[in-house]
């Protein structure tokens, strides 16, 4: 081949005489996202169309009157008050366990460790039927309890515990790696010019994980307000006492009454779509916050 010819067949295939076309493992851009779309649809927007879609069967005043009944507007209240309570409880302890798995060094750590994922592998009916034989008035800790006129199972008490127990691991494992990853030289650096534990603590440590424990007090909350498993064993189920509103969701559909379920069931909808977009804002926050230079 010529001089001549070789520039010529370089100017005619530029892209292949300068550089290899870069090989993919998965399909291309356009296979792929409708592939994703179609899988979405199946799993997920066609179940939660149908839910809406048979809400329209009820008129505004039916569909408020569902969704604003006083034993229902109970439930919410329960649902969420005590949804709330449990992510803040899992707020201080999952922040505490963080800590001492990351930073100290003990006999049994690795099991500790394991045990932190317990409530993610254990069905959440056996962890309810656990915590209410432990709860309850012939239970180790409710026959304790129970004459100092302490009762738990089968009161909203019980049903923060419970809820406590299914949200523990978020709060741990989204706080963990951010520790982890934490340069301690700040934190010796603020104990050199004379800083106070605490005032290191609350100058140097919390600010660089605030973003990742609001993320993990948003996930627990997300998680307890749908929980239902673990809830009523240990609720008594008792109506505008220990009712949740998962519960008003099955009680209606067990009367047939599948509008006035799905009214219900759309609420719910809305607030865990409200919460997942509050979640995802807040690891956006926590990305963009351990991205930022020091």
């Amino acid at each position: 081949m010529t001089a001549a010819t070789s520039v010529a067949a370089q100017g005619a295939f530029p892209a292949q005489a300068g550089r290899r076309a870069p090989k993919r493992v998965l399909p291309g851009f356009g296979l792929s996202l409708g592939y994703t779309l179609f899988y979405l649809s199946i799993i997920v927007l066609i179940p939660l169309s149908a839910l809406i879609f048979k809400t329209f069967t009820l008129t505004w005043e039916q569909f408020w009157a569902a969704i604003s009944a006083p034993r229902v507007l109970a439930s919410y209240r329960l649902t969420f008050g005590a949804s709330f309570l449990a992510a803040l409880v899992n707020l201080f302890f999952g922040l505490l366990i963080a800590w001492v798995l990351v930073r100290y060094k003990f006999p049994g750590k690795k099991i500790v460790d394991a045990l932190v994922d317990l409530p993610f592998a254990l069905p959440t009916a056996v962890a309810g039927i656990s915590l209410t034989a432990l709860l309850a008035s012939n239970g180790w800790i409710g026959s304790i309890l129970e004459p100092m006129g302490i009762q738990l199972a089968f009161k909203p008490a019980g049903i923060v515990i419970a809820l406590i127990f299914i949200g523990l691991p978020f709060v741990v494992r989204t706080v963990q790696p951010v520790l982890e990853d934490a340069e301690k030289e700040l934190e010796e650096a603020a104990t050199c010019l004379g800083a106070t534990r605490w005032q290191t603590f609350r100058l140097v440590i919390l600010p660089s994980i605030t973003p990742a424990l609001m993320t993990g007090f948003a996930m627990a909350f997300a998680r307890a307000v749908g929980e239902y498993g673990s809830v009523i064993f240990i609720a008594g189920n008792m109506p505008m006492v220990s009712e949740i509103t998962p519960l008003i969701i099955i009680g209606k559909l067990e009367q047939y009454d599948y509008a006035g379920a799905t009214a219900v069931a759309v609420v719910m909808l809305v607030i865990s779509f409200i919460l997942l977009l509050v979640i995802n804002a807040l690891q956006a926050w926590q990305r963009r916050h351990a991205g930022a230079p020091a």
